[in-house]
Order: C-alpha cells, then structure tokens, then sequence
C-alpha cells in the first residue's frame, strides 16, 4: 500500500531531481525546508511575449503543479511590466517593445495552453504592474544600492554585446533589479527559472537577504533541446508547440537525435521516474533508438491530447515519412499554368498552414528542405515547372501539398 507520507517524498524527489540544473544554495537546505512541515511561498514569473508555449515552457510548469499538489502557496506571476522592457539574459540583442494590450492577450492564449499542466484554480495569479508602476524615484534608487553595473556587464552575452558594438540600452540594465523586486514583494520562498534566468534570480535573494535578512531557495531548470538541438526557442524556429497538430508533435519528437531522446523523457513527459529509467536502460543496452523514440511520441501526443490522436499520428508518420507518400488529407490546389513562380508557392504554404512564416519557408528552402515531385528545389530557383495532372510539394519530412495542372 502506498502512503500519503510516500507519495509527498516521491513528489519532493522530482522537485528536487528532475530536471533540475542546480540549487541555490543547496539541494540539503532546500530538502530540509521542504520536509520541515512549513508552508512555502513558491513563485514562477513569465513575461508573455508570445502567443505560444512550447514543450521547454511547460518544464516549470510542471516543477510548480507538484509545489501545487504539496500544498503551498503558488504565485503565477505576469510579467505585464517587465515585458515592456523584455529580458535578455538569452539573447544578443534588444527585445522589441510590447504594449500592454498585446502582452494581455498573449497571456490569455498562453494561459489555456498552461493549463495542460497547472491547475490555476489553486494558483494565486498576478501582474507586477500592480507594484512595479507604484515605485517612485527615490524608491527605485534605494533598490538600486543593492547592486553594481560590473556585476550586469560581467555576463557572458552582455559582455559579447559590448565587444561587437551593440547598444545596451538603461532598462535592460534595471531589469534583473525589477525581477528581484518581484520577488521581494511577494515574499518569496522558493524561486524557478531556467539557467538563463540565474543573475535576475539571484537579485531577488540579495533583496530577500539585504532588507528582510531571509534565506530564499532557487531551482534552476535544465533546458529541454529543440529539434536541432539548441535550446529550444521561437527564435530559431526548432520547437515544438503545444498547439502544434498531433501530428506535427508527433513527428518534430521523431526527428529529433537519438542523444537527447532521454532528456526528453525526463523533461517532456509526465511518466514516472522509474518508467523513464527502464526506457534510458534500454537506449544504453543497444535497442533499436527508433522503438524507443515512437513510444517518446506516443506518450507526448497522448499527454497533450489523447491515445486516439496519439494512434492517428503514428499512422500519419509511418504513411508521410517513413512511405514518403501524402495523407489522404493533404491540401490540393488546382492550377490552368505548368509555370509556378515561388513567391505562389510560398502564399499556397501560407494558406495551408504548412509554414508559418515567409521566414521558415525561406529558412526550409535554404536547408535543402523543400521537394517538388521528391527532387529537391534549388533554393536560387525563381519559377517551377510542373508536370501535367498531379504534382506533390514536400515540405520538410513531414508535410505536402499537392497540385493539380
């Protein structure tokens, strides 16, 4: 029989194990808090920048419904305020500036995808305007005594930015002091973010320990990789969207590289520990990658959906990728001209929803990626000629578009 007590340890466990990069101070300190009885103040900050979550967005998301699930006290923190500045503790350059309304309704979008994973009737939800606009002059100087500019010009990318000649404008500075402040306000116990996030994480500890002479706790989060490789991001187009199709899930999972198919396991999926453990003694005993990587892609549509789309879009990739032959609902245009010139090539994509963007098509036809009758479109050609009756476009491995002459 498992206990109330086992199940709060297992759960404990992964908060402390799963996923996780590192602890600040230590994983003992923070083992110890959490199995002291105390009711914690956890928090978890977003700037919505974007209308989209992806699989590495929901990787905090996770963390913070099993701090839901123990029963403290969970903070889901909008970024109204901070957004119209915008971190860029990932990036080699300035964000661009958001206005409120557009940062209000990416929340709501992003919000019905975040509730796959938390449950936000027992989540208390807030906007950092509430405070943050509140701040007057000599209040915001007072906050700022508590850091250096060598510390923010230490970083490796501000470092990078400044060589190259880059402007860093004065809000980009404050920044990490206006995150910090965050979480001073709110009291905060225990902190998540990624590894990026570690510098602003850390000046909401100095605030914590500075002015209420309190210890706080930070969970940073290893990075889930996008399908190249990198840390996945809309910027380099390689992740894979909660409100990706069934099966566009299930075939960016199966082109990813044998090497991180247990990371995923591990951090984009719900499966238990010792499930996961069994499928990454298999990778390393010598089974066949790609069984393992089919059961990864059943198991992430099925979280995100259902086993019925999960069963749909296995039989989807084994007709498309592995057959390389159209399903049966693929897009077709009829066309009177043999003579496509590309820029109609690209508003058909458009229309079909098999790129998202003028930029990934372009992006897809420089890679090599794009197939017309499964020869590959040269990507200095201009105009395509086509063949009478049918002709079939591929797009990348997955996707088709059939025309008809």
């Amino acid at each position: 029989m498992i206990t109330y007590q086992k199940i709060n340890e297992e759960k404990i466990n992964e908060i402390l194990s799963r996923g996780v990069a590192n602890i600040i101070p230590n994983r003992q300190e923070l083992e110890k808090t959490l199995t002291s009885g105390r009711t914690l103040n956890v928090y978890l900050g977003i700037d919505p920048t974007s209308t989209k979550i992806h699989l590495g967005n929901a990787v905090p998301l996770r963390r913070l419904q099993l701090f839901v699930e123990l029963g403290h006290k969970v903070t889901f923190l909008i970024g109204d305020f901070t957004a119209l500045i915008g971190d860029t503790s990932d990036k080699e350059s300035e964000r661009p500036v958001l206005t409120y309304e557009q940062i209000e309704e990416n929340f709501k979008t992003y919000r019905e995808q975040a509730e796959k994973f938390l449950d936000f009737s027992k989540v208390k939800l807030v906007h950092n305007s509430d405070w943050l606009q509140s701040i007057n002059f000599p209040g915001v100087i007072k906050l700022l005594r508590h850091f250096s500019l060598n510390d923010f010009i230490s970083r490796e990318l501000i470092k990078k930015r400044l060589s190259e000649g880059k402007s860093i404008s004065l809000p980009e500075v404050i920044y990490p002091v206006m995150q910090g402040y965050d979480s001073y306000f709110l009291d905060t116990d225990i902190q998540i973010g990624g590894t990026d996030q570690v510098f602003n994480m850390q000046a909401g500890r100095t605030l914590q320990k500075n002015l209420r002479q309190k210890e706080s706790f930070i969970i940073e989060n290893e990075f889930l990789p996008g399908t190249d490789g990198r840390k996945m991001s809309k910027t380099w187009g390689n992740g894979i969207y909660l409100t990706d199709a069934p099966e566009d899930i299930y075939g960016k999972v199966m082109s990813i590289t044998d090497e991180v198919i247990g990371t995923y396991f591990i951090l984009a999926t719900s499966l238990p520990m010792k499930e996961v453990e069994e499928f990454k003694k298999k990778l390393t005993g010598g089974e066949n990658p790609m069984g393992i990587k089919k059961e990864l892609a059943r198991v992430i549509v099925t979280e995100l959906y259902d086993e019925g789309a999960a069963k749909k879009a296995a039989e989807h990739f084994s007709t498309t990728v592995v057959s390389k032959q159209p399903a049966e609902d693929v897009a077709v245009v009829k066309l009177t001209n043999p003579k496509l010139l590309m820029d109609e090539l690209i508003g058909f994509a458009l229309e079909n929803n098999l790129v998202e963007s003028k930029s990934e098509f372009r992006r897809l036809l420089e890679q090599g990626g794009i197939y017309l009758n499964e020869v590959r479109v040269e990507k200095d050609v201009k105009e395509l000629s086509l063949n009478s009756g049918e002709n079939v476009v591929r797009f990348g491995k997955r996707k088709y578009l059939k025309l008809f002459v």
